[in-house]
């Protein structure tokens, strides 16, 4: 019974280490972006917000992963490839995620959007990503003399 009970608690604590879920705050200062906007003719008001995440020249650190060993996938169990796995969709996620942020903060920012959008299309890998849209509102004069055409 007491093997029992340790080998469950001892199961349990093995799972909580290996469950380490990635917090939003890990992108902090590490992704470069970019606020394209476009006025057409009509007053149509386009924007393409770009993200990718900062590479170490980018944020002046020296890189040491680029002389880490491949992973050998035949010397990996199924258990730890089954947890990598899901660890980079939850990455990719939280990555949509920040873009989303990214893009919002953006809007504000610049007011370019004053009603809203509508999210034309949205491409998100794990290191980049792009969202395209149109802005509810026509352009007026003050935003054509600020983001030009």
């Amino acid at each position: 019974m007491f093997k029992i009970l340790i080998s469950s608690v001892l199961l349990l604590l093995l799972t909580a280490c290996s469950s380490k879920t990635i917090d939003p705050m890990e992108f902090a200062g590490q992704f470069k972006d970019k606020f394209n906007t476009e006025i057409k003719g009509d007053g149509i008001k386009l924007f393409v917000y770009s993200a990718k995440l900062a590479t170490a020249a980018d944020r002046n650190i020296n890189d040491q992963s680029t002389n880490q060993t491949p992973i050998d996938r035949r010397k990996q169990d199924a258990r730890s490839y089954a947890q990598e796995m899901r660890d980079k969709q939850e990455y990719l996620e939280l990555w949509s995620q920040q873009v989303q942020i990214g893009l919002d903060k953006t809007i504000a920012m610049t007011g370019y959007c004053k009603q809203g959008f509508i999210e034309l299309s949205r491409y998100i890998e794990p290191e980049r990503g792009e969202i395209r849209g149109e802005c509810n509102d026509g352009a007026t004069d003050e935003d054509i003399s600020t983001f030009g055409r």
